[in-house]
């Protein structure tokens, strides 16, 4: 079918709750008049098909030369590194702007794509009127459990689901020096295999291989159980400058005499560390 046919597009994701692995969202395409075809290929919600029939479907998929199909892998380091910076990258939020940023792809592809069916984080009303107002020209349906109402929906759980599995079974860790069972089960805190893994594997000053979300309260508690307690010096130093920084608001300081040294603060001269110029 060509580009300029009218197309039809699943968004759906994977992993959203796990401790342990990757968020992955998929998305297939196709065109409007085939959408029939779906049903007859056997697509349902993923969670409800067996591991093997999700594994056949999603061959068939990749096979198929009238479903399109793209995923995209969220680690679990990727999403900690988000939830945990400075200025929180919420969930919700990268939920939204990976199915956003899905759907500019194919836009970019020059694909003529005028229905968008979504599976629904957060509000399904609010989100439908936020990609409405992004895409005016793309009619949306937002729904909770979309993947057992829009076949197209259903497929794309499938990409998503056989793909995060995947990367769960035959992770390779990268942390040098330890090893880690790989008996972790599905990675949903109230997995037991999962519960037993994350209470065996936790190092006392780095917590967990790069598989494991830190931003997830499982985590954090655990962590703060089987972790060893520190305190930053350089935090304690952030607060008596910002401190310092206040009260030269309401005092006034004399200037240093002509032939006197300013004392360094602790933090640089107990590393001997000198300022190269003087200002």
């Amino acid at each position: 079918d060509g580009k300029d046919e009218e197309w039809e597009m699943g968004i759906d994701e994977a992993g959203r709750g796990p401790v342990i692995g990757p968020m992955v969202y998929g998305a297939c395409i196709i065109c409007s008049k085939r959408n029939n075809e779906l049903k007859e290929m056997g697509f349902a919600d993923s969670k409800t098909l067996t591991e093997e029939k999700r594994e056949v479907l999603f061959e068939r998929i990749k096979e198929s030369n009238v479903l399109g199909w793209l995923v995209e892998v969220l680690s679990a380091k990727q999403l900690s590194g988000s939830m945990l910076q400075r200025a929180p990258y919420n969930l919700n939020a990268i939920s939204h702007d990976t199915a956003i940023g899905m759907i500019r792809k194919v836009l970019a592809a020059n694909f003529n794509l005028k229905k968008v069916f979504v599976d629904t984080v957060g509000d399904p009303e609010r989100y439908e009127s936020k990609l409405s107002s992004l895409f005016p020209s793309i009619e949306f349906a937002v729904r909770k459990k979309a993947d057992s109402l829009f076949p197209v929906v259903s497929a794309a759980s499938i990409c998503a689901k056989v793909t995060r599995d995947r990367c769960v079974r035959d992770w390779q860790f990268k942390e040098t020096g330890v090893s880690f069972s790989t008996d972790y089960g599905s990675g949903y805190p109230s997995d037991e295999f999962t519960k037993v893994w994350m209470e065996s594997n936790c190092d006392p000053v780095f917590g967990y291989p790069d598989l494991v979300r830190f931003s997830w309260s499982t985590t954090k508690k655990i962590i703060e159980t089987q972790g060893e307690s520190f305190e930053w010096e350089a935090d304690e130093m952030e607060e008596d400058q910002s401190q310092s920084k206040i009260n030269g608001f309401f005092t006034t300081q004399a200037a240093p005499m002509v032939g006197t040294v300013q004392t360094e603060a602790p933090f640089f001269s107990q590393r001997s560390l000198f300022a190269a110029t003087v200002m």
